[in-house]
C-alpha cells in the first residue's frame, strides 16, 4: 500500500495540493477493508466514501486523512455500539468532542471500529459483532480493547485511529499488532461523548504507524473542554516542533525486577536492546526495581471493576443476560468490591502517584515492555489466563494518569510484533515523544507490515 509509506503530515499536504489524492486515500483504504475485514473483523460499522471531499478550511492538518473511530465515540447520525447489545441501535444527536476535533482538521470518517465489549476486556473477543483478529496471525488476539482501531491502522484499512485506554486499551493492541499507540496525561484529551468505563482512569488517544504521525494527531485532539469535568486547562502543547531533539544527556530509567522478570525472555531480550539503542544516542540508562507495579495494577483492576459496574448498573440490574460471560462476570465481580477495598485502592492511587513523581523527579523517561508476552490466541487452553496478563504493565499508568506511549522494537521468532513502552512525567507528551522518535529513526520495526495487508 503506497499510502501507508508517507507521514500524515505528507499526505495532507499532497491532498491540499491535488485536488484527487484525498479521494484517492479514501478509496484505497476502502479497497483494504473490502478485501480484509471480512477475515480480520476490524470494524462494525464502514462510512460510505463521500463523492466529493469539500478543500480544506483554514490550517486543516488532517485534510483529506481517513481516519477509524473506535466503536466508543459517539459520531452524529452513525451509530454507536460500544460492542455491546445495550447500544446496538445508538444513533447519537451530536459527535464527541474529539470526533468534532478532528472533522475540523479536515480528516475523514472512515469507520467504527471493533472493540471489546464496553471495552471491558483486552481480547476483543466480542460476543455481539464477532471477534477482531490479529493481521499478523488470525488465530490470536489483537489485543483490546481498541483492537479494531490497532487493525485498521497496521493493514492500512485506515491511516491513523482513535481509540481508549483505561488499563492499557491503546497501548495494548498497539503492542500485538505492531503500531504506535499513545495514552495521553489524564486530563489531556477530552472524554465527552465516549461511553465511560472507568471515570477515574478512563484516556483517549490515537494509534498511528510511526510517532511523528502520533504527535500530530495528538496536537488535533488536545486542549481544554470545559463541559467535560475530568479536562484539565494547561498550556497547549507543541508535539512536534522538538521531535528530533535527540536523546544526549536524557536519564532514563530501565524497570528491572521480579515483576518485570515474569516476561517472556524474547521481551525483555528486546526491550534490553531497545535500551542499548537509545544508549548509544547519547541517553544515560539507569536499572530501577520497579516492582511497585504489581500494587498498581492490581488497584487498577479494582477500580476498573467497581466503576464500570457503578456506571452500568441499571443495565446490569435489568438484563444481565445481554452481556457476554466474561464482561458480566468482571461487573458483577467489581459491584461486589466492598467500599473499604475501593477506599485502599484509591490510596494505593495517591501513593503510586506520589512514587513516580519523585522517580521522574530524577529521571526524564522510564522504559519497560508493553506487553509481557505477545498475542495470545483467541481461544483454546490457556487462552484466557495469557489474556490476563497482558494489562500488567499497562494499567500502572493509568492509575497514576501518566502519559505513556508503545511503539514497536521487535518480534518473536513466531514472527509477532513486541512493543516497547515508554512513559515519562504528566504533561511531558513531548518529551516522551521524543524518545520515541530517537528510538524510531534508529530502527525499522516500524516499517514491518503483516503480509496480509500487502
Amino acid at each position: 500500500m503506497k499510502h501507508e509509506s508517507m507521514s500524515l503530515t505528507e499526505q495532507c499536504e499532497l491532498s491540499k495540493s491535488d485536488e484527487n489524492h484525498a479521494a484517492e486515500l479514501a478509496a484505497a483504504c476502502h479497497r483494504q477493508i473490502e478485501r480484509l475485514n471480512p477475515t480480520l473483523n476490524a470494524f462494525i460499522t464502514v462510512i460510505p466514501l463521500e463523492k466529493k471531499i469539500p478543500p480544506p478550511n483554514g490550517n486543516a492538518p488532517l485534510y483529506g486523512i481517513p481516519v477509524a473511530v473506535k466503536d466508543l465515540y459517539d459520531t452524529r447520525g452513525i451509530r454507536t455500539t460500544a460492542g455491546s447489545k445495550f447500544f446496538a441501535d445508538n444513533i447519537p444527536q451530536e459527535d464527541a468532542f474529539v470526533v468534532q476535533k478532528i472533522k475540523n482538521a479536515g480528516a475523514q470518517i472512515i469507520g467504527k471500529t471493533n472493540t471489546h465489549e464496553i471495552a471491558l476486556g483486552v481480547t476483543n473477543n466480542n460476543p455481539h459483532f464477532g471477534a477482531c483478529r490479529n493481521p499478523w496471525d488470525i488465530t490470536r488476539t489483537p489485543g483490546g480493547s481498541s483492537g479494531g482501531s490497532a487493525v485498521a491502522v497496521a493493514t492500512g484499512m485506515a491511516l491513523a485511529a482513535l481509540g481508549t485506554d483505561t488499563g492499557g486499551s491503546i497501548r495494548i493492541p498497539a503492542s500485538l499488532c505492531g503500531v504506535v499507540g499513545l495514552k495521553p496525561s489524564y486530563g489531556r484529551v477530552s472524554l465527552r461523548g465516549i461511553l465511560p468505563l472507568s471515570w477515574n482512569l478512563d484516556h483517549a488517544g490515537p494509534l498511528t504507524r510511526n510517532v511523528e504521525d502520533a504527535a500530530l494527531m495528538l496536537q488535533v485532539i488536545c486542549g481544554y473542554d470545559q463541559l467535560d469535568p475530568a479536562s484539565l486547562k494547561t498550556l497547549p502543547g507543541d508535539y512536534i516542533s522538538h521531535l528530533g531533539d535527540g536523546m544526549s544527556g536524557r536519564k532514563i530509567a530501565l524497570a528491572v525486577g521480579s515483576y518485570i522478570d515474569e516476561s517472556d525472555a524474547e521481551v525483555l531480550e528486546a526491550v534490553y536492546k531497545a535500551a542499548r539503542i537509545l544508549e548509544k544516542q547519547g541517553a544515560i540508562i539507569t536499572e530501577v526495581n520497579m516492582d511497585f507495579l504489581r500494587e498498581a495494577a492490581l488497584a487498577n483492576g479494582i477500580m476498573t471493576q467497581v466503576d464500570g459496574a457503578a456506571f452500568h448498573r441499571e443495565r446490569l440490574k435489568e438484563h444481565p443476560d445481554w452481556f457476554g460471560a466474561d464482561v458480566r462476570l468482571r461487573l458483577e465481580t467489581g459491584a461486589a468490591f466492598t467500599s473499604g477495598e475501593y477506599s485502599l485502592a484509591r490510596r494505593t492511587q495517591v501513593e503510586i502517584t506520589r512514587r513516580f513523581e519523585l522517580l521522574f523527579d530524577e529521571y526524564d523517561a522510564l522504559i519497560l515492555p508493553t506487553t509481557p508476552i505477545s498475542a495470545p490466541v483467541i481461544e483454546g487452553e490457556n487462552a484466557i489466563e495469557r489474556a490476563r496478563q497482558l494489562t500488567r504493565f499497562t494499567a500502572p499508568f493509568n492509575l497514576s494518569g501518566l502519559p505513556a506511549l508503545s511503539i514497536p522494537c521487535g518480534f518473536t521468532k513466531e514472527g509477532l510484533p513486541i512493543g516497547l513502552q515508554i512513559v515519562s512525567r504528566a504533561w511531558n507528551e513531548a518529551g516522551l515523544l521524543r524518545t520515541g522518535y530517537a528510538f524510531q529513526q534508529a530502527t525499522d520495526w516500524h516499517k514491518m507490515k503483516p503480509e496480509i495487508a500487502l
